[in-house]
């Protein structure tokens, strides 16, 4: 394995995983200016993840 294909299948699994860190951020509320730009940060890593994760060929299934 090579590093594009490491670095796409990190950004697939953050990607697919990092939706559990936003449960802590709702439990807790977002009342303030640090706890919103945690939240924010969350949303763009997972934006990120998700784009650089994109083509990682285990995530679809078998050709018709």
């Amino acid at each position: 394995m090579h590093l594009g294909s490491t670095v796409t299948a990190a950004g697939f699994w953050i990607g697919t995983l990092l939706p559990l860190a936003y449960l802590p951020v709702f439990a807790t509320g977002i009342d303030s200016m640090t706890r919103f730009s945690i939240f924010l940060g969350l949303v763009v890593l997972h934006v990120v993840a998700l784009v650089v994760g994109h083509d990682y060929p285990h995530s679809r299934s078998g050709t018709p």
